[in-house]
């Protein structure tokens, strides 16, 4: 296969980055450039390590490591040389996780497990590795229309998660004998309490997949192929997409680093962190109005009813609500059950597509303008990163940090944008302020303006909403960390947690 069509397949992935600057931010096994070409001339991604040893008895925390061969190289969604997803995107301490994986050619392959946290600046720990493990090639996916899944493929190896591991966001590397990679996140989720329930937005994560990239067959609610391998959009995307499928490309999700962002810096600095996913919220299994606040770390962007009525009762029962992205709350979205009855396993958003009365599936097109909970709503894309402008600097969420008014933040307001619509109707509130006024050129070059909201709910609730990509990687990524941002996040959550 030749370098024009790997470029082909990698455009998805593409596509949808433009509207992320920042990567995936720090993780032991994804270190190196951007982007290289591999020994025959490959394009390849940038999470492959061109440094990776050749291969070490013992690993950190003395782990075992199997050796392997020079690389790792990224496992690609043409030729699948490791692909592999989880039977279920969270589980509890001393439950089981099952994960289904292809091999090709069949090979012997090791996962390794590894939590997101700080870990002295490594971003992550390896917990365990598996035994060796016997690779097959699985079933190729099954098309019903735009929907694709792998919900045939055999059970590969089960984890039974230890009752001592910490509940977190978990990777598992897939590594085959001869140095292919690839990953699957899910998360080991809390029933404790705790200050603050970190939700991993895994519901955003499955409508930007565009499983597989094989400029054939792989559509997200974004994008498809058509029959020359053209990327399509989305109005000729899919309506239905299915978590029974491995994430594109590494593995990955699009935007997956922002909550590592906010996870290592705020476990770096000891923070009460209980941990859940989106799915979790829609069908019930956390109590969000158990915890002072609830902390939406990254683009969190396609919501189901149940899950916006969770958050609405918690913020009215007097938990805190903290988003730390831009575009929440977007698009309404329907969760069913797969072909083999497992609940919550496909994926509906209606996008374009009108109904009876000619309503689209955004919030605010269906009565419900996101501003109603967050106190702004999106408002486009920010082509060229711009400085977030303090504004009301006197409030304690900037208290010493040292921004004054009118100052700028660089680079602060980037990949899309919140603001305050006056004509679009406010959530009850006993306090309301903007923290942010930031002007910036969309794509046409015509002036546009991003703010950063928090308000107060009469139960004592408190809403912040950053109105920006950026926020999260301000907080740990490197080149982009930013000591103002850094102290004003702690002074919205010290506030939250102790409940002034």
């Amino acid at each position: 296969m030749g370098t024009e069509q790997i470029r082909r397949w990698q455009s998805g992935s593409l596509a949808h980055g433009v509207t992320d600057p920042f990567g995936q931010g720090p993780v032991p096994w994804l270190r190196g450039e951007e982007q290289y070409l591999d020994d025959t001339g490959h394009v390849v991604p940038w999470y492959v390590d061109l440094a990776a040893s050749r291969g070490d008895d013992v690993g950190p925390g003395g782990h075992p490591v199997h050796p392997r061969l020079p690389g790792p190289r990224s496992s690609d969604d043409v030729r699948r040389q490791i692909k592999g997803f989880p039977s279920a995107g969270a589980v509890a301490p001393g439950e089981a996780i099952d994960f289904r994986v292809t091999v090709d050619p069949p090979q012997q392959y090791a996962i390794d497990l590894y939590r997101i946290g700080h870990y002295g600046g490594d971003g992550a720990a390896q917990m365990t590795i598996s035994p060796r493990l016997s690779g097959i090639v699985q079933p190729a996916p099954l098309a019903a229309g735009r929907t694709i899944s792998c919900h045939h493929w055999w059970q590969s190896w089960r984890l039974q998660v230890p009752a001592h591991w910490k509940p977190g966001a978990y990777v598992a590397v897939l590594t085959t004998g001869d140095g292919y990679r690839s990953h699957v996140p899910f998360t080991v989720r809390d029933h404790r309490p705790a200050d603050l329930l970190l939700l991993l937005p895994d519901i955003t994560w499955q409508a930007y997949n565009l499983y597989p990239e094989d400029g054939r067959t792989g559509a997200s609610l974004y994008h498809a192929w058509d029959e020359k391998g053209q990327l399509l959009g989305e109005s000729d995307a899919a309506i239905t997409v299915s978590f029974d499928r491995p994430y594109a490309g590494a593995g990955l999700p699009i935007h997956v680093g922002h909550a590592y962002d906010f996870i290592r810096w705020a476990e770096r600095y000891g923070y009460d962190l209980a941990y859940a996913d989106a799915r979790d919220l829609h069908a019930g299994r956390v109590d969000p109005a158990s915890y002072k606040g609830l902390v939406f770390p990254g683009h969190d962007e396609y919501w189901s009813v149940p899950m916006r009525r969770a958050v609405e009762a918690a913020r009215d029962h007097g938990t805190s609500l903290v988003f730390l992205s831009a575009n929440s709350v977007y698009w309404q979205v329907e969760l069913e059950a797969s072909p083999a009855g497992e609940p919550d396993r496909l994926l509906t958003c209606r996008k374009g597509r009108r109904d009876a009365r000619g309503r689209t599936a955004l919030w605010r097109d269906l009565g419900e303008p996101e501003q109603q909970l967050l106190g702004i709503q999106y408002a486009g894309r920010v082509p060229e990163p711009a400085p977030l402008v303090v504004r009301n600097a006197d409030h304690w969420l900037w208290e010493a940090t040292g921004a004054g008014e009118g100052d700028e933040i660089p680079g602060l307001v980037a990949g899309e944008a919140d603001h305050y619509f006056p004509r679009v109707p406010l959530p009850e509130y006993a306090e309301r302020i903007l923290l942010a006024h930031s002007p910036y050129e969309d794509a046409c070059g015509r002036p546009r303006h991003q703010e950063t909201s928090l308000y107060r709910a009469p139960s004592g609730a408190h809403v912040f909403a950053a109105g920006t990509f950026a926020w999260s990687p301000a907080l740990d990524r490197p080149g982009h960390v930013d000591p103002r941002i850094q102290r004003a996040t702690a002074n919205l959550l010290d506030r939250i947690c102790k409940h002034v």
